[in-house]
């Protein structure tokens, strides 16, 4: 591949979108399967794929923010690191002359 730096944005809008997701499908979880959702398998693996990401924005986000609502804080930073990365690769298909979209 003649365009690695294409590749490592492509992988990295991937991951954005893979956490994104498991981020909504715990909420939708949650909202389902109410307060016996700790019970559950599927929320289990949700959670365990989604606490890196709440570990960072823990870490980013000042301490005003309650835990309750990070995971709304991260959806949003995972949304706008995604439009980011998007815009990233439409500037680097622009600069190089690729067709990438």
């Amino acid at each position: 591949m003649s365009h690695p730096e294409l590749l490592i944005i492509g992988v990295l809008r991937a991951l954005v979108e893979v956490a994104l997701l498991f981020l909504v499908g715990q909420g939708l979880l949650a909202f389902l399967a109410g307060s016996r959702r700790h019970n559950n398998g599927v929320y289990k693996l949700f959670v365990l794929v989604t606490s890196p990401v709440l570990k960072i924005v823990r870490f980013i986000a000042p301490p005003q923010i309650i835990d309750k609502h990070l995971p709304f804080v991260a959806f949003f930073l995972l949304f706008w690191c995604w439009i980011g990365l998007a815009y990233l690769k439409k500037a680097y298909c622009d600069a190089n002359m690729l067709q990438c979209f």
